[in-house]
């Protein structure tokens, strides 16, 4: 889901949120400390936009980089690309014709190589979306501040980090689909940060980030999702539908132009069809029925401005 606010939106609503500002100003006192900071939780709760910006009150280049099963050391580090040929014909003497070729292999730097040298911010998205083997890169980087150039046939065996290199991390809880378990040494050497309580007015600033919808709409949003997930509550685990709700239904509201109003039928069902599903996945299935029902009268009751 793409981000419809300003950079400047973004910014001022941070700024102005309490839970925000102290995950700003916390992050930013590790990174200055020379730790790197890691963002866990659900998908879509805005961890890579915080991530870019916190990395951008740096004052530092930034570079993002997206975690994939296929990102290998060649693509962090570098390779060699292809060959270089000069070629020179000497004819200065008449008689004498005489070629002198030189081959030689052209080396691209990786993006973590370019970081690294740089001094540049890294946002690594997604991380435990590529393999173990792959991130060990880091443990080096993060211990020793040196970059290991594995395989590169090049004369030095390692570079040295750029002291004002930093990284940024963001996860998906373990049990998503496509990541794969983080080895606890690279967990050691950064500070998990965890996004997954999040209280009301954080939410609020999250679906106000990324959508169009105004606060009092926000709000209400946010509150008929709190009503709904508390629907789960014969369920230990809690689950259903969270803040990737909202900003569905936020999004979809906003670009379809339908209403924020319980008495709104494309509204109500809008709220049905997003919450539903994962919500009827939290609960036994002899309370279906009757959590169903539930959940209607409480996408009914909503209203911009006033507690549902």
């Amino acid at each position: 889901m793409a981000d419809s606010k300003t950079i400047q939106q973004q910014n001022q609503l941070y700024e102005e949120s309490t839970y925000y500002q102290d995950l700003i100003y916390r992050s930013l006192g590790y990174l200055d400390a020379g730790y790197p900071i890691h963002f866990t939780g659900p998908s879509g709760i805005g961890k890579t936009t915080l991530g870019l910006h916190i990395a951008k009150q740096r004052n530092r280049p930034v570079m993002l980089i997206h975690g994939n099963r296929d990102l290998s050391n060649e693509d962090l580090i570098g390779t060699y690309s292809g060959y270089t040929r000069n070629k020179l014909k000497d004819n200065y003497v008449r008689s004498v014709y005489k070629i002198e070729e030189n081959v030689s292999e052209s080396w691209t730097d990786g993006r973590l190589l370019e970081a690294i040298q740089k001094g540049y911010t890294l946002v690594y998205d997604e991380f435990t979306r590529s393999r173990p083997e792959t991130n060990n890169i880091f443990l080096p980087i993060l211990e020793e501040r040196i970059l290991p150039l594995y395989g590169t046939k090049q004369k030095g065996t390692y570079v040295n980090v750029h002291p004002e290199f930093s990284v940024i991390f963001t996860s998906n809880p373990a049990e998503y689909a496509g990541v794969y378990s983080t080895q606890d040494a690279l967990l050691d050497r950064m500070v998990t940060l965890p996004m997954d309580a999040m209280d009301t007015e954080a939410k609020v600033t999250a679906v106000m980030s990324k959508t169009d919808v105004e606060q009092a709409e926000a709000e209400a949003i946010v509150r008929l999702m709190e009503k709904v997930r508390s629907l789960t509550s014969q369920k230990e685990d809690g689950n259903g539908p969270g803040l990737r709700a909202c900003l569905m239904i936020a999004e979809i509201a906003s670009r379809q132009e339908v209403p924020i109003d319980g008495n709104d039928e494309g509204f109500v069902q809008l709220c049905l069809d997003v919450t539903w599903f994962p919500l009827k996945n939290s609960v036994e299935e002899k309370h279906h029925s009757r959590v169903r029902k539930q959940l209607e009268q409480e996408c009914r009751k909503v209203k911009v401005g006033e507690e549902t």
